[in-house]
């Protein structure tokens, strides 16, 4: 029998949880382990080397180094309430990280070692407040150094143009800005694509908006940094667009997830027909006729009622990312319900379109999806999808006639044996009718 009371037990094991073995760090790639490492110490000694090479600030330096850092603290605070919402409406998405106003501001008027103080200050506090426990600290402590690394390299630029902002001018914070951007993109997008196998250059990147609204950000920055030279208490002013900022980000985050699939990621079946009806009215003339598919994964039922309905949940979304896989960037993949999926592909000819829906089931039939259950690791594979195509004529076509079409060629391959594929054929125009004569004859052309 133990002589240990349970409670000691329990201290014993969280004790074990805070041990440097047991990081979540070298649970990674050692390549990966070994970049962030270096990252953090470098961000450590430059930050170590200028301040043993710089004057200690003055008290106008301390002040506005506590200026920023405060305002810092409490535009996270006051944000704090938008972000839940749109991280509950996004299943648990990233903070919206807005902070570089005040971390840019501070490396165009702040000595280095001040603006890289705000920042491990600032972005120490949004892990606190918005990533701890879902965010490991290596992954906070490995974004300070990176934008510790940016608010140097910001403040390099605006030294070496002149003395002080003023002297920069708006090339040198256009230039600042720039470099503030390269840096932290670039050592951020690096961990990404290290981490991941085969990298995805769109998520390495991010999209349009999300770099539109750093730079926007940025620019945001660049005026509190002139507040702060011209009247400190002007930096307020910053505090209501930055919260109208966060709202914009929320109402974007709310309308993706109202049009997207929970389980796949896919469009949902109201959002693709939407768009899928744009594409018809805007793209028919220019890119030529379009193309549906929809696909139907066969003995579904037996995934669910062999392995249970989260094994299915994984087995969609393997599914929704080889389809994904498979066709462009530009054409809609969407998800009709249970295990029916639908695709438009844009401007694709009757060969091209064949070749797309033969290599989605081929890619289907190879699929080996993999998962951990209480009894071990669990694979899932044998799986098949019958699919049937209809493909716009030269002439167009409503969305409708060509998922009727498309959904009876389905069903032609479900009775020819599933895992297959089927075109359906557009049924022609009826002729024109011509008006007869009262009598039964048609009317005198004369």
């Amino acid at each position: 029998m133990s002589t240990h009371p349970e409670g000691a037990h329990g201290a014993l094991r969280r004790a074990r949880e805070w041990t440097v073995r047991s990081w979540p760090l070298w649970e990674m790639p050692r390549r990966l382990v070994a970049a962030v490492l270096v990252v953090e110490a470098t961000a450590l000694g430059l930050v170590v080397a200028v301040a043993t090479r710089t004057p200690l600030p003055d008290g106008t330096q301390v002040l506005h180094t506590a200026l920023l850092a405060g305002l810092g603290l409490l535009h996270t605070e006051a944000a704090i309430g938008v972000e839940r919402i749109r991280r509950r409406a996004t299943a648990g998405g990233s903070h919206a990280n807005l902070s570089s106003v005040w971390t840019f501001a501070g490396a165009l008027v702040l000595p280095p070692v001040c603006a890289a103080a705000v920042a491990v200050v600032v972005h120490l506090h949004v892990w606190a407040r918005t990533g701890r426990p879902r965010v490991p600290l290596y992954r906070g402590a490995y974004s300070t150094a990176t934008i510790v690394l940016a608010c140097l390299a910001a403040a390099g630029v605006v030294a070496l143009l002149g003395r002080g902002l003023s002297a920069a001018g708006l090339p040198g914070i256009v230039l600042a800005l720039g470099v503030y951007t390269t840096i932290n993109n670039g050592l951020v997008a690096g961990a990404v694509a290290m981490s991941a196998p085969q990298p995805d250059l769109a998520r390495v990147l991010g999209d349009w908006d999300d770099n539109l609204l750093e730079v926007a950000t940025l620019s945001l920055g660049a005026l509190t940094a002139v507040a702060v030279l011209v009247n400190p208490w002007l930096v307020l002013l910053a505090l209501p667009p930055l919260l109208v900022l966060h709202r914009a980000v929320l109402v974007k985050h709310l309308e993706e997830a109202a049009s997207t699939d929970g389980k796949t990621g896919l469009l949902n079946a109201a959002a693709w027909h939407a768009r899928a009806e744009q594409v018809l009215r805007r793209g028919g003339r220019r890119q030529g006729p379009g193309a549906v598919l929809v696909l139907d994964l066969d003995h579904f039922k037996t995934v669910n009622d062999t392995h249970g309905h989260l094994a299915g949940d994984r087995v969609l979304a393997a599914v929704a990312g080889a389809l994904r896989g498979e066709v462009r960037e530009q054409d809609l993949v969407g998800r009709f319900g249970g295990e029916e999926f639908v695709v438009m592909l844009g401007g694709a000819g009757p060969a091209e379109f064949e070749a797309v829906a033969e290599r989605i089931r081929r890619r289907v039939a190879d699929l080996r999806v993999e998962m951990p259950t209480p009894d071990g690791p669990l694979t899932v594979s044998g799986l098949t999808v019958s699919i049937g195509g209809a493909l716009s004529p030269d002439e167009g076509a409503d969305l409708r006639t060509l998922l009727q079409i498309a959904d009876t060629a389905l069903y032609a391959a479900k009775r020819g044996g599933r895992n297959a594929v089927r075109m359906g054929v557009p049924v022609p125009a009826p002729p024109p009718v011509v008006p007869l004569h009262p009598i039964g004859r048609p009317p005198d052309p004369t």
